[in-house]
């Protein structure tokens, strides 16, 4: 198995088997990102991927979960995906989940007849990350997309059966627009209604165009104090039918659990108690990507 650059996945994908089908990201603009960064987008050679799985199938035979890379892996081709998918169920006889990274372009860009073939070929969650609702925010960060793209390729992705998993940006609005961030991504969670939600903090990585931006005083990450109270107005805001939350991510300051909107109260709860120093965060040391 072949791997070219730094590898990411979600938290969830933990023990799943990591398949690199295409290299780096097609978007790759976002301000505040270095993960693909020095990669150049391409979808790898299709033979070598497939070979990949075979191998991975020889030697792990027991996996039950894929999650298929890069940055935004939905991108790739449909033809590509029909010789994939059918290849992963025969390699892993126990396999129950394919999952991959998604930018609302990327839904967007397939028709509803594709989703529905990738859903039925065993691709069943996308990991897609607004990072805010905020379309101030989405345009300064660079995300490609605005508020009513990810709602609307939400509801796309809902209609072909698929799950997605939506991942929010602590911070991403700076200082000046913290509490627009925090109430819009409150009211984009609403309306994308995932069955996962989670929360990463921003980190500000040397070498991104976000860092230059604070270097030159044009952005201010809020305090602690103050992403915890982002975090507190997301929770206690949004309204999702039913959602598995998390923030168990290393970046985060408050690792936190639970359902929404089930578990609202005892989340909001929690986040107040770290607001009144009564629950210890994560120190400095501890975080990291």
């Amino acid at each position: 198995m072949r791997y070219e650059g730094r590898m990411w996945r979600p938290p969830s994908e933990a023990r799943s088997y990591i398949l690199q089908a295409t290299i780096g990201c097609s978007h790759n603009l976002c301000t505040y990102c270095d993960m693909y960064r020095e990669k150049v987008f391409r979808e790898r050679n299709l033979a070598a991927v497939l070979l990949d799985i075979d191998e991975a199938g020889r030697l792990y035979p027991k996996v039950t979960k894929v999650f298929v890379a890069d940055g935004d892996a939905l991108v790739m081709d449909v033809g590509s995906w029909r010789a994939v998918l059918p290849r992963l169920r025969a390699s892993f006889p126990a396999l129950r989940r394919v999952s991959c990274y998604a930018t609302a372009q990327n839904v967007l860009e397939k028709s509803e007849e594709d989703l529905r073939e990738l859903r039925e070929g065993g691709l069943s969650l996308l990991y897609i990350g607004p990072e805010s609702g905020d379309d101030v925010t989405l345009k300064r960060i660079v995300k490609g997309n605005t508020f009513q793209d990810h709602a609307e390729a939400a509801q796309k992705a809902h209609a072909a059966g698929m799950k997605i998993s939506v991942i929010m940006l602590l911070g991403a609005g700076g200082m000046d627009r913290t509490e627009e961030h925090a109430r819009e991504t409150a009211r984009l969670v609403t309306e994308m209604n995932p069955e996962y939600l989670s929360a990463l903090t921003l980190s500000v990585i040397p070498g991104t165009p976000l860092h230059r931006m604070m270097e030159k005083g044009k952005f201010e990450l809020p305090s602690v104090e103050g992403l915890l109270e982002e975090l507190r107005t997301i929770v206690a805001e949004s309204e999702p039918t039913r959602a598995i939350f998390r923030t168990n991510h290393a970046s985060n300051y408050l690792s936190l659990a639970g359902r929404l909107p089930r578990d609202r109260d005892v989340i909001v709860s929690e986040i107040d108690s770290a607001l009144r120093g009564e629950v210890p965060l994560r120190p400095e040391y501890f975080r990291g990507l």
